[in-house]
């Protein structure tokens, strides 16, 4: 036992039982180092039971019987098979707090790599506390927030789930003119007050950035990638792609402002000249310019008039024939024989392109300065619309007054009827408010009440937290207090000779197991000879009884017509009765010697429990309770 007893210790050691180096045997463990160890073995083994326990005995013996108690109650709850009370854990023998520790110690979570996952100490703790939080909100079912209980409000929220709703948003801007610059700064609402509904903020955001994560991710794609599967530098093809961009933004204006004369025959592989471009734009030409107004201008009207224009005069498959060959895979440069424009016409080409973004440019800088002032005109509308508003009902009863003024008179005692009228009605009015007010007044001194009593209730609570606050200092000073004598264990430890050797104990362990098994062999041995036994007595007690029968069915036959056989018969019958008899006596005789076994072993441990000790606690405990109950007397009748 003193090995069984050595490796029970340092398992409650690794639980985090304080357990003195001085203890080597469960004889030397003291009630309150029996309660600690249940207690940590209990909250390692399932939280919910050992976590409301507390792992110190308290000084009151009406509360330590009680916390004895809930231990008892707990370890039947999670299993344990002997019998167990308060007296298992205040006045314990030596056999059953081994059998009670065992059986707490065999229940401990053998998981290692969860163990050592978690770091020790109070991070380990908080992580444990949180995986358990977390783990009992997944198992609590999903409830509608109108069923939910005051729990469940706390745990799943007393809020309602929106849908998924977005809207588009304008977000401010660095670059830009400074017009641009006092949109975003004055006129534009901020991002928050842009959506109709308040929680729609989050999924219009999430919306906003998702597109601009695309609209970069497809322009990576459009400018990086398919450079790099072509034979040209990425320089070259980046250089290529521009121009045959800029070229493909110009074809939608070679379409709108044809040449003034163009030639006979299929269109030219140039799509572009810069004679055209001044005259499309203004440059030169005379009044029978392309747009058929002076200088060659774009022609008149809206965008919409041109599309429609060019639609009607072209078909889709001239459109496709006039479109430059830009679009294909890019290829090593081609020469001037392969169709195109020549290094002079490139130049301006890019200048007239350059010419067209500046004034591009220009023009928004226009339309955002005409925003600005159609918003600063929207203003402005919106204030004179509600002061002509207040001015209209002004003039409306000034105008209904000059018009009674001709018929004063009539019109003074119609006045008073209605003044009259209405003073009947503000009567009225009081007494209905009367029979409306006393009700509402009882029920105001009953709402009042309520909050008298939920006041006092708050104060009851707030005394309660600060016990509670009082007591977690306690419990941190305690803790303190732990962590440094863990650090002076450590230490104490570290100084300890490290000459005993591992095999050693593995020897021991595997020794122990040996003889282990070796008694379970033997208990298996005397089991089947015991079973065979019993098999051979049922079959002779068996062949007894049919024999007997037999015998009797034989003598019973012949003791009708001879004396003999009659008092043979009696004698017969005598004897199968002392026989039953004397094999009752002897399985009696075998049940007293097994109780007579059972009962000195008791005796046993009740002396090598040396009962004297545990008797004299007994006896003081009874007396610190019995001076407890005279004291909770004494102040009953004084309150």
């Amino acid at each position: 036992m003193e090995e069984v007893d050595k490796i029970l210790i340092h398992s409650l050691r690794q639980a985090g039982t304080a357990v003195p180096p001085e203890v080597q045997s469960v004889r030397d463990l003291t009630p309150e180092l029996v309660v600690d160890a249940a207690v940590r073995c209990l909250r390692a083994v399932r939280p919910a039971l050992g976590g409301p326990l507390s792992p110190l005995l308290p000084p009151g013996i009406s509360a330590r019987f009680r916390l004895a108690s809930d231990l008892a109650a707990a370890c039947q709850e999670l299993g344990f098979g002997g019998d167990v009370g308060y007296q298992t854990f205040l006045y314990s023998s030596e056999h059953d707090t081994r059998r009670l520790l065992l059986f707490l110690v065999e229940k401990l979570p053998r998981d290692e790599g969860e163990r050592g996952a978690e770091p020790p100490g109070k991070s380990g703790a908080l992580l444990r506390a949180i995986g358990a939080r977390i783990r009992e909100q997944l198992g609590t079912p999903w409830v509608p927030p109108q069923c939910r209980t005051p729990r469940l409000q706390r745990l799943q929220g007393t809020g309602r789930l929106h849908p998924f709703r977005t809207c588009p948003l304008v977000l401010p801007q660095s670059g830009g003119g400074p017009e641009l610059q006092e949109y975003f700064g004055g006129v534009a609402p901020p991002v928050p007050a842009q959506p109709p509904q308040p929680h729609g903020t989050p999924p219009a955001l999430l919306e906003t950035h998702q597109a601009q994560l695309s609209a970069r991710h497809d322009r990576e794609a459009e400018w990086g990638g398919p450079g790099l599967g072509s034979p040209l530098t990425p320089q070259d093809f980046v250089g290529r792609k521009r121009l045959r961009v800029r070229l493909r933004a110009l074809e939608p204006l070679r379409q709108l402002c044809p040449p003034r004369d163009p030639p006979p025959g299929p269109p030219p592989g140039p799509p572009l000249d810069p004679s055209w471009l001044r005259e499309a734009f203004g440059a030169g030409g005379g009044p029978e310019g392309p747009g058929g107004g002076p200088g060659g201008a774009l022609p008149k009207g809206s965008r919409f008039t041109r599309t429609q224009h060019l639609t009607r005069q072209q078909d889709p498959q001239t459109l496709l024939q006039q479109l430059p060959a830009v679009t294909e895979t890019p290829q090593p440069p081609p020469g001037p024989e392969e169709g195109e424009p020549p290094p002079s016409e490139e130049a301006a080409l890019e200048a007239a392109l350059a010419r067209l973004e500046a004034e591009i440019e220009g023009t928004r800088g226009q339309l955002r300065a005409a925003q600005l002032g159609l918003a600063q005109a929207e203003a402005e509308v919106q204030q004179g619309r509600g002061a002509l508003g207040g001015r209209e009902d002004e003039l409306r009863v000034k105008a209904r007054a000059v018009e009674l003024l001709p018929d004063a008179q009539n019109n003074m005692a119609k006045l008073q009827l209605v003044v009259e009228s209405s003073s009947r009605r503000i009567v009225s009015l009081a007494g209905q408010w009367e029979r409306h007010r006393g009700p509402l007044l009882a029920q105001f001194r009953q709402l009042r009440a309520l909050r008298d009593s939920a006041q006092r209730e708050s104060s009851l609570r707030l005394a309660q937290t600060r016990a509670l606050l009082q007591r977690s200092r306690a419990a941190a000073e305690e803790a303190r207090r732990k962590e440094t004598l863990h650090a002076q264990l450590v230490a104490e430890l570290e100084a300890l000779p490290r000459d005993v050797s591992r095999a050693v104990y593995t020897q021991r362990i595997l020794e122990i197991v040996g003889n282990i098994r070796k008694q379970k062999e033997e208990i298996g041995k005397i089991l089947e000879d015991t079973r065979a036994l019993q098999k051979e007595i049922n079959a002779l007690g068996g062949k007894l009884e049919r024999t007997f029968s037999v015998t009797d069915e034989l003598l019973f036959k012949d003791a009708k017509r001879d004396e003999v056989v009659r008092k043979a018969y009696k004698y017969l019958a005598a004897l199968h009765e002392n026989c039953a008899q004397l094999i009752r006596t002897i399985e009696d005789t075998g049940t007293i010697q097994r109780e007579i076994r059972d009962l000195e072993e008791q005796i046993e441990g009740e002396t090598s429990s040396q009962p004297p000790a545990s008797l004299e606690r007994i006896l003081s405990d009874c007396r610190a309770l019995r001076e407890e109950n005279a004291l909770l007397a004494a102040r009953a009748r004084h309150a």
